[in-house]
């Protein structure tokens, strides 16, 4: 299902989980900012790892749970993928000196991002993924005009 805003998309497996986030990586521009949601285990790494796979990234993907952001270079272009599970308040944000991150040559994707709720730039996307059956449903919402952009590459 898909239209301007919405993209869904059912994934039976970690491969389909992969290739979605390769497919990803053919959409997605600098300067956007995604959020991953969903519980524990839901598969927001793995989506990560294809995304990265996709934009090129031969090296190690790994959560950012206990390092809080883990930092990628692919060409000319940084991607940030942060894990703020572990911040206890909002200002931790702020403290761990993060918003020079987000910038016109970066990604960032932020796992947790209702850790930082007020702090966090508007997203360009958040992409949800919850159990459904065997697998997860993929759910892209696209909040800004740049997100709409993006989201419309997905398909035809």
């Amino acid at each position: 299902m898909h239209n301007d805003t919405d993209f869904s998309c059912f994934l039976p497996d970690e491969e389909a989980t992969l290739a979605l986030g390769a497919r990803l990586a053919l959409s997605v521009s600098p300067a956007m900012v995604i959020f991953l949601e969903g519980n524990l285990g839901a598969g927001k790494t793995t989506l990560s790892r294809g995304l990265l796979r996709g934009l090129g990234f031969a090296g190690r993907v790994k959560s950012p749970t206990y390092t809080l952001v883990e930092p990628y270079t692919v060409s000319n272009l940084y991607l940030y993928h942060f894990d703020l599970y572990r911040f206890n308040d909002a200002s931790e944000w702020e403290d761990a000196g993060f918003r020079d991150y987000f910038n016109a040559e970066s990604i960032c994707l932020i796992e947790w991002a209702d850790k930082a709720e007020g702090l966090l730039p508007v997203p360009d996307w958040i992409i949800t993924l919850t159990p459904e059956h065997d697998g997860r449903l993929a759910h892209i919402q696209a909040f800004s005009e740049q997100g709409r952009t993006c989201l419309n590459r997905l398909y035809p």
